[in-house]
């Protein structure tokens, strides 16, 4: 019985299992998948008694209930695991960023495209940014063409995921990494190692 304490308590999101599980009859699937069918919940309850097995209770909604003959504390654990696994294994896409400028020098281009081809190949998105000033703000297809260039010369890396925008006095296009190429492994509390520094580059010159 809950106690009084506890009534303000969330309500727990596991399944009922065993003697908890408080229906007239079920519709049971045995330990390895097989369909028992609908059963009375006494025969239920002895048949994973006799089988050494918890009897689960994974579909409330239906009526009558599914349940299923197993392990319970081997399922909790075996899911714990690969819940820790998934979180050890987490992929975040960062968006790094780089800027230029219409008139880039030829060497500082190869420069910036190789900060650009690196942050790809990492899996993270790059937002290319053309910074305009003065006189140069009345030519954007100077920016324009300068994005068209890099996107094709990254191609291998990534691809245009958003087309190229004038934002003020800025042009703004966000290069993503193909499907293929993925992002490093986020590390966690649990993990060794030091988390790594963030080398964006963001130089105006």
């Amino acid at each position: 019985m809950t106690s009084p304490s506890n009534r303000g308590a969330p309500v727990s999101t596991e399944p009922r299992i065993n003697d908890r599980i408080r229906v007239p009859e079920v519709r049971l699937v045995g330990p390895n998948g097989e369909q028992v069918g609908i059963v009375r919940i006494e025969d239920a309850l002895r048949l994973a008694q006799e089988a050494d097995l918890d009897l689960v209770e994974v579909a409330a909604q239906a009526r009558p209930p599914v349940c299923k003959l197993m392990d319970y504390g081997k399922f909790k654990y075996e899911t714990a695991q690969k819940a820790r696994e998934s979180r050890r294994n987490q992929q975040l896409t960062v968006i790094k960023e780089q800027k230029l400028r219409p008139k880039i020098d030829p060497h500082d281009y190869l420069t910036k495209k190789g900060h650009v081809a690196r942050f790809l190949s990492h899996g993270n998105k790059v937002k290319v940014t053309i910074m305009f000033r003065g006189r140069e703000q009345s030519r954007p297809e100077l920016g324009y063409r300068l994005l068209q260039k890099l996107a094709e010369d990254v191609a291998e890396l990534g691809f245009v995921e958003s087309n190229p925008k004038q934002d003020g006095r800025n042009m703004i296009m966000v290069l993503a990494p193909h499907k293929n190429i993925k992002p490093r492994v986020v590390k966690h509390d649990d993990d060794d190692g030091a988390p790594e520094a963030d080398d964006t580059a963001s130089d105006e010159a």
